[in-house]
């Protein structure tokens, strides 16, 4: 990833993001409709700047976002971090921009001393199950049919990895 780097969001990011997150959209990951104006803020109470590490360019355009988050508010799930979002801007897709979130995310999560980190993902997401099994996330549990999308069901897949060598 040639003359890029990760960084944790900033608020005057908000309008940046949203602009990616809308043109990421897309029926291969998205279980919301597609964004219609007028557009929310992408950051809100439930969505922070400091849950999200974002890629920039060397020229400091945002190039992809990960949002990383503890899966519950419970203190007995606190050891586990949870990948609750990943986009990459179309015209930077297949320089290792998404692979380079996905290890800042685990590094970050061990650094807010998690020792497993998990996500979610629709299991007709090809691209997004090839990298994360690259990166070492395993299949844990699929919830069948848990989604109803462009007229048919669409399970869910829970893949998670330990963070400890």
């Amino acid at each position: 990833m040639p003359e890029s780097h990760i960084r944790p969001a900033r608020p005057d990011d908000d309008a940046e993001l949203g602009e990616l997150d809308r043109a990421a959209w897309s029926p291969l990951h998205a279980v919301t409709p597609r964004p219609q104006p007028p557009y929310d803020s992408f950051f809100d109470a439930n969505h922070r700047p400091e849950q999200f590490l974002v890629a920039e360019d060397g020229h400091g355009a945002i190039l992809g976002y990960i949002r990383l988050a503890p899966p519950t508010p419970l203190a007995c799930n606190r050891h586990v971090r949870q990948i609750q979002g990943l986009a990459v801007d179309g015209r930077a897709r297949g320089r290792g921009v998404g692979r380079a979130l996905l290890r800042a995310a685990c590094d970050e999560a061990r650094r807010q001393g998690a020792v497993r980190i998990t996500l979610r993902v629709l299991a007709h997401n090809a691209p997004a199950r090839a990298l994360y099994e690259a990166e070492g996330f395993v299949v844990e549990g699929i919830l069948p049919g848990e989604f109803h999308l462009d007229g048919r069901f669409v399970d869910d897949v829970l893949m998670g990895r330990a963070l400890t060598a």
